[in-house]
């Protein structure tokens, strides 16, 4: 039975990216955590989904007519209940800013992750809009950027990320999980941390931590 996306990504939500880390790990595969220079606007938030890619270039000179029918039609593109991942192949420009938070807020997307810049930062924090970005900056995209690619591969550092990947991502940074693994990840996920509930229960109860380890095989 395939699993109902939007439960899996409250499961998912409700894990943490170290214990995810830790199964993926466990699990033989290399090369899904995200750059550590990509961090979150709000450091208290989670971010789980599906991902829905989308990547462009800087073109400077570009028309800001074109250049903001472009991303008006990028944002009219991202799919209700995905996670946004986004490689603009530039760290110059803010990605991401008032409007555009607002209007995939609006529109249902859980939350944007992109390897450049964002702005308008005060009022993303007020809206509660999750954006996961490597710096801000007040400079946009008008008659500098546009999107190329939709539901394509991107790489973020190491990370090859696709289209139907999950993603879950907290204050320790952002990891991802193939499509076809993920519920798998997240069954074993919940069991590591409910093993690491009863070493924490066990070691405040008195045990030796040496002892649980051996006990729980977990620390």
């Amino acid at each position: 039975m395939i699993p109902d996306p939007a439960d899996l990504a409250e499961r998912l939500e409700a894990c943490h990216a170290a214990a995810v880390h830790d199964v993926l790990r466990a699990m033989g595969l290399t090369g899904f955590v995200l750059p550590p220079e990509i961090r979150c606007l709000d450091p208290a938030r989670r971010l789980a989904g599906q991902v829905w890619t989308v990547s462009g270039r800087c073109e400077e000179g570009l028309d800001a007519h074109q250049s903001l029918l472009s991303w008006t039609g990028l944002l009219s593109m991202a799919p209700a209940g995905r996670v946004v991942v986004c490689q603009p192949n530039t760290h110059d420009i803010a990605l991401m800013g008032e409007l555009s938070a607002e209007t995939l807020h609006h529109r249902g997307v859980r939350g944007w992750v992109v390897d450049g810049g964002c702005r308008d930062t005060g009022f993303i924090l007020e809206l509660g809009f999750p954006v996961w970005c490597s710096f801000t900056t007040p400079k946009d995209i008008v008659g500098r950027w546009r999107p190329e690619r939709f539901g394509e591969p991107v790489t973020i550092g190491e990370v090859t990320v696709c289209s139907g990947d999950w993603l879950l991502a907290d204050r320790d940074g952002a990891v991802i999980i193939p499509g076809e693994m993920v519920a798998e990840v997240a069954a074993r996920t919940e069991a590591v941390l409910q093993t690491e509930n009863k070493v924490r229960t066990a070691i405040l109860s008195g045990m030796d931590p040496r002892e649980a380890y051996l006990r729980f095989g977990k620390f």
